[in-house]
C-alpha cells in the first residue's frame, strides 16, 4: 500500500505542518506521523520539546498530519499515475 509521512508541531503557539529545520529546532511540540493510504498509522512519534500538550492539541496535530498525508498521496498518484502505482503496491 502507499505510505507517506509528515512532521507536525506547535511553533509559536500555532499548529504547523511540515516543519522546516528552523521551525523544528524551536518547536514547543514536535511529531512525526506515518500513515497508509487506508488511514492506518505506521508510526506516531511525538514529544513536548519545550512544553507540554493536551489531548485537544494532539487531535489537532493528528488531523493536520492526516490532511498533509492525503495531499502527499494525491501527488504520488499524480506523479506516478494510478495504474502504475497500483502495480507497484499490488493493489
Amino acid at each position: 500500500t502507499q505510505v507517506a509521512a509528515v512532521s507536525v508541531g506547535i511553533v509559536d503557539g500555532e499548529p504547523r505542518l511540515d516543519l522546516c529545520y528552523e521551525e523544528d529546532s524551536r518547536a514547543e511540540v514536535d511529531f512525526n506521523v506515518v500513515m497508509t493510504l487506508e488511514g492506518r498509522f505506521v508510526e506516531v512519534q511525538g514529544t513536548g520539546e519545550r512544553g507540554t500538550f493536551d489531548k485537544g492539541q494532539l487531535d489537532i496535530l493528528l488531523a493536520l498530519a492526516h490532511r498533509g498525508i492525503a495531499q502527499l498521496f494525491a501527488r504520488q498518484i499524480e506523479a506516478i499515475g494510478a495504474e502504475r502505482l497500483a502495480e507497484l503496491t499490488g493493489a
